[in-house]
């Protein structure tokens, strides 16, 4: 056992007060403990396990310096396999444990689509750091978030685990994820690495199937898919995971240019790389490698220091390094960078968790603050009146979502306790909302169900009441990784369930808590309001109340477009323009004169039958407030690339309602050396404005941020026209132009 010089080292360094980054004494313990090590103790660092062997043999294989990270531990062990790695095995080197924790460890926060779509950095990063208290109190040191794959396509089931379809919105609040699980420094005890994933293009899988094959050309990953992955990075991201897909036929955990000229030498990431779960060993299902032994030779030079479960570095990287196929410094250096991350975590000198410390895990505090996310992740798409709700109205609670504490969880709860899940039912059951009279009559059993048996008794129910509140949407089995789906409306008997209690003549509010954004356009007529909700997590029934009573105003935009029929899709707002842009004026499929002239339609870019615009633009949300925008003002119309620009409009509540309104900046390149978007979000403000007064929204517009990658892959400000708004979405606002010298 040869850890007590290790922990001396380390408590003297800390003491001298040392900042982790770019460290001297930091490297040097790190160079001190790489010349102690055998290649198969290094190796060893390069190996993840999940936590599903005999504890016996996992024990036996840390004793022999084999095992750098296990995932997936019941929190109970941890400590113990601890212990056996600090204090068993030859050099004492503690393990990183990591686990899931996409959006709450406990303590459930709404789905990462549903924090995008709060257009809140500080709601995010105060519910990550939450979920990192809570995990890291109970020894978890690593978690696999957050997911910054850009998604314009709802059929792909992990588009509830992403940020939605624009990159500045990832960007911004990818940081804020990373930020909040780290803390201001790792060490700390309410700190854990974050991992930014998938590099890269994942979300691109073609037809929305999971693990599908992608060609994002360069011009496009530039500009488009890497840049949130570099705003994480930037923001200290202290590791990152390699991507299932293929891009342009070469799989990401074998992507030297990606991991070593974008990563390392552009980015200057210091941290480590870890695969995705078997990402490695896919290769040779992608027709990429031929065998396990090349799997190893392959990722280990590509960059890849961390392998997820496959085991192919434990098996072949002792004869690769002596056949001269992997170089001894590509081992070094990814042993380098993971004990560079559990040097930062503080695990040499503070690897145990610490029990008998009074718990935060459901704490008052944690449960409000997943209370305030849900409440802000909630986007209000139609309300002809009805809301908010009255009181002394007796409600009708229908619909299958009413009372589903396991689904309201969403994707990737592994730890959340559906006990403690606060649905739209049991709030009505809670001292704030047990004034309030209800129905309750389901209708249907879960999301699914196709049995309409009931209806006639809801129907009397809905009958007995004043309002109606439907809840319909996706049980959180139906999204998530591998759960992508060709069709995206409500699924079952919902949308019958809905025509029967609209049926009823009483007023509808249909409350959607699902994934993904679905196909609801059949469904609006039968609602006199829609509230939609990204499954919204532990408290997300009170919130839903908050918002339906008006106790909240509702301020959540959409993080993604939301099409009208399956077959827009890929349809998004920061789109190209095309040569043919569709016009305002389209026939209807049904107004199609009989034996009518090929070109009588128009030939421009659109559907016959659907048209070319989607059901709800990105950006959108409504609120029980109003809000003008008006005075648009730059501080100039003509500036250089190192100038900032000032962008000012005036945003008055024209409503009795006190509320938040989401200011946004968009701007265009007019004319590029290659094709630029039609609109692009640089920037967004949270306003909160009293009942009829009037704020004045700043943006301060570096011109630097409107460079990209042109034909060159050089990234520049090109001189030219560039158009501007301020408003609401990304379809209305104020509108103004300037010139880049």
């Amino acid at each position: 056992m040869k850890k007590g010089l290790f922990v001396i080292c380390v408590a003297a360094l800390l003491a001298t007060g040392c900042k982790s980054t770019g460290n001297t004494e930091e490297e040097r313990f790190i160079e001190d403990l790489l010349g102690k090590m055998t290649l198969e103790e290094k190796i060893g660092q390069m190996n993840q396990l999940c936590f599903d062997q005999p504890l016996d043999s996992i024990k036996a294989k840390i004793r022999a310096g084999e095992i750098g990270s296990m995932l997936n531990i019941d929190p109970k062990l941890i400590d113990e396999i601890q212990k056996t790695a600090v204090e068993e095995s030859r050099l004492g080197i503690p393990l990183i444990i990591g686990r899931d924790i996409i959006h709450g460890y406990k303590t459930v926060l709404p789905i990462p689509l549903g924090l995008a779509a709060s257009f809140d950095p500080q709601v995010v990063e105060a519910g990550t750091h939450m979920a990192a208290t809570e995990a890291r109190e109970e020894g978890i040191t690593w978690t696999f978030a957050p997911m910054l794959d850009i998604s314009r396509d709802a059929r792909w089931g992990r588009i509830a685990e992403s940020l939605g379809e624009d990159p500045y919105l990832s960007g911004e609040l990818g940081a804020a994820m990373v930020r909040g699980f780290q803390g201001e420094h790792l060490s700390d005890s309410d700190a854990i690495a974050a991992c930014v994933k998938h590099f890269v293009g994942y979300g691109a899988a073609e037809g929305g199937r999971d693990y599908n094959s992608t060609y994002i050309p360069e011009t496009l990953l530039r500009n488009v898919y890497l840049e949130p992955f570099q705003k994480a990075i930037e923001a200290g991201a202290a590791t990152l995971m390699t991507s299932f897909n293929d891009n342009d036929g070469i799989p990401a955990s074998g992507n030297d240019f990606l991991l070593r000229t974008v990563l390392r030498d552009e980015w200057k990431f210091d941290g480590f790389v870890v695969s995705d779960w078997c990402s490695m060993s896919e290769m040779m299902s992608h027709g990429f490698a031929a065998d396990r032994k090349d799997v190893a030779r392959i990722s280990a030079n590509a960059g890849v220091d961390m392998e997820m479960v496959s085991q192919t570095y434990i098996e072949h990287l002792p004869q690769l390094v002596a056949e001269n196929k992997v170089p001894m410094e590509v081992i070094d250096n990814a042993v380098r960078n993971i004990l560079r991350i559990k040097y930062r975590l503080g695990l040499f000198e503070n690897p145990y968790a610490k029990p008998g410390k009074t718990s935060t895990i459901y704490c008052d505090e944690h449960l409000q603050t997943a209370r305030r996310a849900a409440v802000e992740s909630a986007i209000l798409l139609k309300n002809d009146g009805v809301l908010p709700l009255k009181e002394g109205q007796t409600l009708a609670i229908v619909g299958p979502m009413a009372d589903a504490p396991h689904d309201q969880l969403g994707t990737w709860s592994f730890d959340g306790d559906k006990n403690r899940t606060v649905t739209p039912l049991r709030a009505l059951q809670t001292d704030e909302y047990n004034q309030v009279k209800y129905i309750y009559e389901p209708g249907l059993d879960y999301s699914r169900d196709t049995d309409t048996s009931d209806f006639e008794r809801v129907k009397s129910a809905v009958r007995r009441a004043d309002v109606a509140v439907v809840f319909v949407g996706e049980e959180a089995i139906l999204s998530g990784e591998a759960h992508s789906l060709s069709n995206i409306y409500l699924i079952g008997a919902q949308s019958e369930l809905l025509k029967a209690v609209k049926s009823t003549g009483k007023p509808v509010v249909m409350v959607v808590i699902a994934g993904r954004p679905l196909t609801i356009e059949r469904d609006l007529p039968y609602a006199d309001a829609v509230l939609y909700n990204f499954h919204p997590g532990t408290m997300g029934g009170l919130a839903i109340m908050d918002l339906l009573y008006g106790r909240e105003n509702p301020s959540g935009k959409l993080p993604v477009t939301f099409v009208r029929e399956v077959g827009q899709i890929p349809m998004y707002y920061n789109h190209n323009n095309t040569g043919r842009p569709a016009q305002n004026e389209i026939t209807p499929l049904e107004d199609i004169p009989l034996e009518a002239p090929q070109t009588s339609l128009g030939n421009t870019s659109f559907y016959l039958d659907s048209g070319k615009d989607p059901l709800f633009v990105f950006g959108y949300g409504l609120s029980y407030s109003t809000f003008e925008y008006a005075d648009l003002n730059l501080s100039s119309n003509e500036v250089s690339a190192t100038d900032t620009l000032t962008v000012t409009a005036t945003v008055k509540n024209t409503s009795v309602v006190d509320g938040t309104e989401v200011a946004q900046l968009y701007v265009r390149d007019l004319v590029g050396s290659i094709d630029r978007p039609v609109k692009e979000l640089k920037g967004f403000q949270r306003l909160f404005i009293k009942a009829g007064d009037s704020q004045t929204v700043t943006f301060k517009l570096p011109v630097s941020a409107l460079a990209f990658y042109g034909r060159d892959l050089k990234k520049k400000v090109e001189s030219g026209q560039f158009d501007i708004w301020i408003g609401p979405n990304s379809a209305e606002g104020l509108k103004g132009s300037f010139t880049v010298k």
